[in-house]
């Protein structure tokens, strides 16, 4: 939301205080939500996979979490929010500016020599914010949601320290790092490692996650995916024929996977990413038939026994070739291991979700023309 222009008009001052009391009120209920996200599932069993029924031992820490929260959100969707929240400050450069947080990884400057300018912090992603549209393991939409929420709230209740070279995303978004708080929101669960490509995140960050995941924090507390769905494309949004995908980020160290598809998705349907259940005989078998066809002998014949393994193996499960293949070759493997799958050489089981999201246009998240299920 755009920061209010202040106005001498006595009603709207009025307004302001209303809502400032309000915000105290609501800090005071969102630190007790945050305190109790953080150590809410302490005492459950540590493991990767899917809790099960493990979201049942805590509904009444769920109940405290929701109506704490649902206020908290509450002041943030209310006419007058800018007046309490939004605006922050951060020492960009050096300099102690003014900012307003979209959500926990992005700001727009609003005074000073960069006012105005758009940012997106890097190293590290917060699920979106505009709408209930991330689930996976036994969360439901709403409560991710609320997660989203309690990020952009923790980023503005902080003075963060942050640099930018200047460089912009593919948005012309200004790249900015703030490591203090993109280590905080990853370690309390806050928030997970993202890159845009094949390396993996700070390792700094990456060692915060896998706290994180081990403590059961936040994000984790009611599963952990191999990988998170960041971003969904449908096919008409492919402007210039070079194709579309969806964003697939790895929870083990952050790197991300290009989902490319030519699916057209209808507005608020639900699209998983689908894992598949394969075993180790079948993965030596393709393996071994793979090393063998002279079809992708150019692919294949750089990769060890041991890298080869692990492409048939991700492939396998995700249905997609990873790192391991180089970027130009990656396309031509997956159809080639498409063609596998289409003949039955990965079994015939049913594959389960894994992390899902909710597509909605960009134009349909925000204002009036909001799409159904956002509202």
């Amino acid at each position: 939301m755009m920061p209010a222009v202040p106005s001498p008009e006595t009603s709207v001052e009025g307004a302001r205080a209303s809502d400032r009391r309000h915000a105290t009120s609501m800090r005071v209920q969102a630190e007790a939500w945050e305190s109790t996200a953080m150590h809410m599932d302490d005492h459950r069993p540590r493991r990767r996979t899917r809790p099960g029924l493990g979201l049942l031992a805590c509904l009444p820490a769920m109940a405290l979490v929701t109506a704490a929260a649902s206020a908290a959100l509450g002041l943030l969707g209310s006419p007058h929010a800018d007046a309490g929240e939004p605006r922050s400050k951060v020492i960009l450069n050096g300099k102690l500016v003014q900012v307003t947080f979209n959500d926990g990884d992005s700001f727009r400057v609003l005074a000073g020599d960069m006012q105005g300018a758009k940012a997106r912090l890097s190293g590290y992603n917060t699920l979106e914010s505009y709408g209930p549209v991330h689930q996976w393991g036994t969360w439901t939409e709403k409560e991710l949601y609320v997660m989203a929420k309690m990020a952009t709230y923790h980023a503005r209740k902080g003075v963060w320290e942050c640099e930018t070279d200047g460089a912009t995303d593919t948005y012309g978004r200004m790249l900015v790092w703030c490591p203090d708080l993109a280590e905080d929101l990853v370690r309390r669960g806050m928030a997970h490692v993202l890159t845009v490509g094949d390396e993996p995140g700070d390792p700094k960050l990456v060692e915060a996650q896998r706290e994180a995941i081990e403590a059961r924090r936040g994000l984790w507390s009611h599963g952990v995916p191999d990988f998170i769905l960041t971003s969904l494309h449908s096919a008409e949004e492919d402007s210039d024929g070079s194709g579309t995908y969806n964003r697939l980020v790895s929870t083990e160290d952050g790197h991300s996977v290009k989902w490319k598809h030519q699916n057209r998705y209808v507005e608020c349907s639900k699209v998983c990413h689908m894992i598949h259940d394969v075993d180790a005989a079948t993965i030596d078998e393709v393996a071994k038939a793979l090393r063998e066809d002279s079809a992708v002998a150019t692919i294949v014949e750089p990769l060890d026994d041991q890298a080869l393994r692990k492409v048939v193996s991700d492939f396998a499960r995700f249905r997609h070739v990873d790192r391991e293949v180089a970027k130009d070759d990656r396309d031509a493997l997956t159809r080639h291991l498409q063609g596998y799958a289409a003949a039955g050489r990965f079994g015939n089981g049913q594959p389960e979700p894994g992390a899902c999201m909710v597509h909605i246009d960009f134009k349909r998240r925000f204002g009036t023309g909001r799409a159904a299920c956002l509202k």
